[in-house]
């Protein structure tokens, strides 16, 4: 990717639209329109529609594809059946995390969705792992991405398409007419609630964008910016890599032991076994305050006035109403109930651990 600033193929119906526009991992992209809590509240009560034209989407060929796949990433890709998608993460061999990400099964290869702020890295990453007889191709460049997210999406969603969209299971992809165009789409979401994903040349931007618009008036719905992105996600505990995640951090620490299968080999294996079976000199917790101050990233977490961490996600909770974080603890500060404080503007601020997601009535867990 160059230097230049890349406009998706919706940002002229952003500016039209009155979004705050921002420069974010190489994008021209809107963060709010509204405001962070009127379309956080939107996706949370009913329906948002949001522009993800910025993540990186690479396709894997070649016989030895699975075999490829299965050396860089943590979770059993060789489960999936053609349709299904999977969460994954890939790892150095220090353990660290190099990216976290979706994998696609399709019938002759697989698609693999990554961060928008890693896709050159992950590409370079994957390209310096590569087998023979396994080939990656980076698509980014040509596939623009909708995202209609919130307990009404399916509302908005059967507007455009006559795909079975009752019967379509949450983490599985599709093909269909949508808005009169033959596009793939997905049933995942980074924000708790149901949602689906339509994945387009970014040729068909200037039909399926009014049509989506058409779709959810009557459903009420909102166009919603990176904030509350940030916000929804937050909630769910679900991690930002560069906040969260990054290449010091492990799966196990992290709290995604869930996509650690110790079964196969992948870049890292031996660490995140030994630490997975000796458990993690940290951990990744959710924090919450009673105060209506609100902890940052890079905050300092403290303990009898000493620093045990460090805020790596913060922010206010719209669902809440109060301030929540994410940030790493020792494994003897972890556990749901025990109280912390963190260093907010030279004060000291109470703050409890607590069991994820904050938010617990998702439509989607």
């Amino acid at each position: 990717m160059s230097d230049e600033i890349i406009k998706t193929a919706f940002h002229d119906f952003h500016v039209e639209a009155g979004a705050k526009m921002v420069d974010f991992a190489g994008f021209r992209m809107p963060v709010q329109y509204a405001g962070i809590t009127a379309e956080h509240l939107a996706v949370r009560k009913g329906v948002g529609l949001f522009d993800l034209s910025h993540m990186g989407e690479f396709e894997i060929r070649g016989k030895h594809r699975l075999d490829f796949l299965q050396k860089v990433t943590t979770n059993d890709v060789s489960i999936l059946k053609d349709g299904e998608i999977q969460y994954n993460c890939m790892t150095l061999p220090t353990g660290g995390i190099v990216d976290d990400l979706l994998v696609y099964k399709m019938p002759d290869n697989y698609m693999l969705v990554v961060n928008a702020s890693n896709i050159d890295k992950d590409f370079n990453w994957l390209r310096s792992n590569l087998i023979s007889d396994a080939e990656i191709i980076d698509n980014s460049g040509i596939t623009a991405l909708l995202a209609i997210q919130g307990p009404d999406a399916i509302k908005v969603m059967e507007q455009l398409t006559d795909y079975d969209l009752e019967n379509m299971k949450y983490y599985t992809w599709a093909k269909a007419n949508v808005a009169g165009e033959k596009m793939m789409f997905s049933r995942t979401g980074y924000t708790g609630e149901d949602g689906f994903e339509i994945y387009l040349d970014p040729k068909h931007a200037q039909k399926l964008w009014p049509a989506v618009i058409t779709a959810g008036e009557k459903h009420n719905m909102q166009l919603i910016g990176l904030g509350a992105r940030d916000t929804l996600r937050l909630e769910m505990k679900m991690a930002l890599y560069g906040n969260d995640i990054d290449e010091t951090t492990t799966p196990i620490e992290a709290g995604l032991s869930w996509i650690v299968k110790l079964d196969k080999d992948f870049n890292g294996k031996d660490v995140i076994a030994h630490q997975k079976a000796e458990k993690p000199e940290r951990r990744l917790v959710c924090l919450e305050m009673e105060s209506h101050q609100v902890p940052r990233h890079g905050h300092e977490i403290m303990d009898g006035g000493k620093v045990i961490g460090k805020i790596t996600s913060g922010s206010f909770s719209p669902s809440l109403k109060k301030p929540i974080a994410l940030g790493y603890v020792p494994r003897k500060k972890s556990k749901s109930g025990t109280k912390v404080e963190i260093a907010i503007r030279n004060k000291k601020i109470e703050a409890t651990v607590v069991k994820p997601p904050f938010y617990k009535n998702a439509s989607h867990k």
